[in-house]
């Protein structure tokens, strides 16, 4: 079999995967809040905790695409 070109780049960064596990973590251990300072409630929804940590990302500066704006 013939190696697979790549097309195009990586999507997201190491970085922006690093702080989807870390909330994904979080949120199994049930640590992961919404909410601005903690003060939301629990997170428990898979899609949610990852919708965090890309944000979390984002605030950092690592490499994530741009959020799809509704139409």
């Amino acid at each position: 079999m013939p190696a697979r070109k790549s097309r195009g780049g990586r999507k997201y960064g190491k970085a922006a995967q690093k702080r989807v596990e870390s909330a994904m973590r979080r949120r199994k251990k049930g640590t992961l809040r919404s909410g601005r300072g903690g003060k939301g409630g629990r997170v428990k929804s898979r899609k949610q905790a990852i919708a965090i940590g890309l944000s979390e990302a984002r605030k950092k500066g690592a490499k994530v695409p741009r959020k799809r704006s509704s139409r």
